[in-house]
């Protein structure tokens, strides 16, 4: 019983879950008949089952419940059955073939879509490499398109561009090559580049370009070309060949550069290197060039050469008095005369500030005769400097020193033949000026020795070689009252060099300025030694003051420095300056003079007498002395007029109050007579010879004491009576 429950139980299970998947199939499977008899089938199976299975519990049993028979109840369950397999027969007959027919479609579908995913799939990817091929080409077409923007942009650059073909012939210009040449494209297209030449290069110029351009397809270079309006000017070019895949030329593409502006500044750099800017002569640098062009001419035809060196006479006076611009108009004038006076193979060259050269070319064989010719030409040059020049409304009349000096060939080096014109000319000023002036080896031999002295001069302070020597002052009755200072020098190989010999050398070289600084304070820092020795206390020492001393700008503040540093009594020191430096610019001396009086300097006018001295100026002057020069003593006792001139320098002096010494006193008549006539104080050989300061104050020793002790009282004296006079 429990089995056939369970088996029943069972085969309803089975048929509710086959119901279920049948419910469960597919849209396309459930819209056949077929299935809805399948399904009926099944489920009249299922309830005779499910009617079996009730019998088996009394309280479900058909049996009792409605009260069948089992006869009735079989049939019921055989009808159920047979009907259920019936429909189920029917549903599957139909509904299977509909089924296999399904699935083998949906196996072919399947099969289909299979194919058609493989078809699409290898589709997609052609179509996705197509795209990526479409993506590359639109890459490349954009690349392409900024390239060509790139080219049109760089072919409208400032570099004129040309593209012709391989004959020559202009295709295409850009508005470069339109603004550069003045030819627009309406010109230049079509036709035949060598609408450009210039005619400056030769055949064998561009047989060479067109050899580069068929061996290297490139070509790059300077060349002239001619701008429509036939003005040629210079360009930088570069030609390119074009080539096919066989290598042969299809085009040509130039591009060029306006290169004018560069060669003007390189004339311009040119010329400032080797040409005067003023003048526009050459300059030193080329005058040398020049030369050694010239030495070879010389050599090589074995004529003379002649160099002239020039300088303007007065030419700082003019600068400094109507100013540079004006010394300037005088320089420019000056060249463009030179060149009129040379021939076109002669070179004039300006060396700087008033120096020029003229460098004489092919002159004759024979040096007399070569020299005859440069004479004429230096006449020449003379003669058109002299000629007056208009410099903005002023009138000025110029005049030159000229040096000459020939060569032949390359005896001489360049810088010694320029060293003997300048020689010669130096010896040209020396004469007076305005003077022509060959080279004379003597003039050489002078002007190196003075070189050298120059030299060894410089090192005269510094190695301390410079001495000064005493002369002694003294009054009328033989009394000391001081010296005067003279400078010396003392050569460690030359000896013993004379004051003349040195002294203009320092003026005109200017070291003068600290020597006489050095003598300014050696003397003041003997006074401050004689400060301490009652025997020289009251010694006064006189220093010569040279002019280009005096002018110093700071002359007063270093005269003042050297007395604060020394400390001395600035009564002991008096200055010494001569006649001409004194009326030199009248109004700064007596401003100078004047500073230095207010603290105590002494001011003596040296060499009195030999020059044109104004007594109005004289009486101005914060003077204390005069000195008589020794040319006038020297002959007063022989020559009426000069004593008679000694006479008037003591009685205007004693009239203005001032007091008189008298220098190069070497007789007693010479004394007798200067004592006679009222001057009280001399200086000269009769007293004593200049002499080191060791042997000046052995002779203040030895000299009677009553001399030595009444100097100082007789000084004093001398000086209250001279400030009683001026005072009246």
């Amino acid at each position: 019983m429990n089995f056939e429950v369970e088996l029943e139980t069972l085969r309803a299970i089975v048929t509710a879950f086959i119901l279920l998947y049948l419910w469960r199939m597919g849209r396309h499977e459930r819209q056949h008949k077929g299935w809805r008899l399948v399904l009926a089938g099944f489920s009249l199976i299922l309830f005779g089952s499910l009617l079996d299975i009730t019998d088996n519990f009394p309280g479900l049993n058909q049996y009792v419940v409605i009260g069948k028979t089992h006869t009735e109840a079989f049939l019921e369950k055989v009808v159920g059955y047979l009907g259920g397999f019936i429909v189920l027969f029917f549903g599957f007959t139909r509904w299977f073939p509909y089924i296999t027919r399904l699935r083998s479609t949906e196996a072919e579908l399947q099969q289909k879509t299979v194919e058609l995913e493989s078809t699409v799939l290898s589709r997609t990817e052609n179509l996705l490499q197509k795209t990526a091929e479409l993506e590359l080409e639109l890459h490349l077409r954009k690349q392409a398109q900024a390239d060509l923007r790139i080219a049109a942009i760089a072919f409208e650059s400032q570099e004129g561009m040309i593209i012709s073909d391989a004959n020559q012939v202009i295709l295409r210009v850009n508005k470069a090559f339109t603004r550069i040449t003045g030819y627009g494209a309406e010109d230049a297209v079509g036709r035949n580049t060598a609408i450009l030449k210039s005619g400056r290069q030769d055949a064998m110029f561009y047989q060479a370009m067109w050899q580069s351009l068929n061996r290297d397809k490139y070509w790059q270079g300077e060349i002239w070309n001619r701008r429509k309006n036939g003005e040629v000017f210079p360009e930088w070019l570069s030609i390119t060949a074009v080539t096919d895949d066989v290598g042969q030329v299809t085009h040509y593409v130039a591009a060029f550069s306006d290169i004018t502006l560069q060669k003007q500044a390189e004339e311009i750099i040119h010329n400032l290197a080797f040409y005067d800017p003023l003048t526009n002569l050459p300059n030193r640098r080329m005058l040398q060039d020049r030369l050694q062009h010239v030495f070879s001419s010389s050599e090589r035809h074995q004529r003379h050469g002649a160099v002239l060196f020039i300088d303007l006479d007065n030419f700082k006076e003019l600068n400094d008095t109507k100013g540079h611009n004006i010394g300037d108009l005088l320089l420019i004038e000056v060249a463009a005369r030179l060149q009129t006076c040379v021939r076109t193979d002669d070179t004039v060259a300006r060396l700087g500030g008033d120096e020029f050269v003229i460098v004489l070319n092919d002159l004759h064989a024979e040096a007399e005769q070569a020299a005859f010719q440069a004479d004429a030409i230096a006449e020449k040059i003379r003669a058109a400097i002299n000629q007056p020049c208009a410099l903005q409304g002023h009138e000025y009349h110029g005049a030159p020193s000229i040096g000459i000096c020939l060569f032949r060939g390359n005896d001489i080096t360049l810088d010694e033949l320029l060293k003997r014109a300048d020689t010669a000319m130096y010896e040209a000023k020396r004469s007076g000026r305005n003077a022509i002036r060959f080279f004379d080896p003597a003039t050489h031999a002078a002007m190196e020795a003075r070189i050298a002295l120059e030299v060894d001069l410089r090192r005269a302070v510094p190695e301390k070689q410079l001495r000064l020597y005493y002369q002694m002052q003294v009054d009328r009755r033989g009394r000391i009252l001081g010296a005067e200072v003279l400078l010396r020098w003392q050569h460690p190989e030359r000896g013993l060099v004379p004051p003349m010999e040195f002294i203009p050398l320092a003026e005109e070289t200017g070291l003068i300025l600290p020597i006489g600084h050095w003598v300014l304070e050696t003397a003041c820092a003997k006074l401050k030694a004689w400060e301490s020795d009652p025997v020289t206390r009251h010694l006064q020492i006189a220093v010569n003051v040279s002019a280009r001393q005096f002018r110093h700008p700071h002359f007063v503040e270093q005269v003042c420095a050297v007395l604060e540093q020394t400390a001395i009594d600035p009564g002991k020191l008096k200055l010494e300056l001569t006649e001409s430096l004194v009326l030199d610019n009248i109004g700064d001396t007596i401003t100078k003079m004047q500073a230095l009086k207010d603290i105590g300097v002494g001011f003596s006018m040296d060499d009195f007498g030999t020059g044109y001295s104004s007594l109005a100026y004289l009486s101005q002057l914060p003077l204390e002395q005069v000195k008589i020069d020794q040319s006038f003593v020297r002959n007063i006792t022989v020559k009426p007029g000069d004593a008679v001139i000694v006479q008037t320098i003591i009685g205007m002096a004693n009239n203005l109050g001032l007091n008189v010494i008298a220098e190069g006193v070497e007789t007693q008549e010479q004394r007798d007579f200067l004592e006679r006539n009222g001057c009280p104080a001399f200086q000269g050989y009769l007293f004593g010879k200049p002499v080191p300061v060791e042997a000046f104050e052995i002779s203040l020793q030895e000299a009677p004491a009553h001399s030595r002790r009444s100097a100082g009282v007789s000084a004093t004296r001398d000086a209250a009576k001279l400030r009683q006079q001026r005072a009246c």
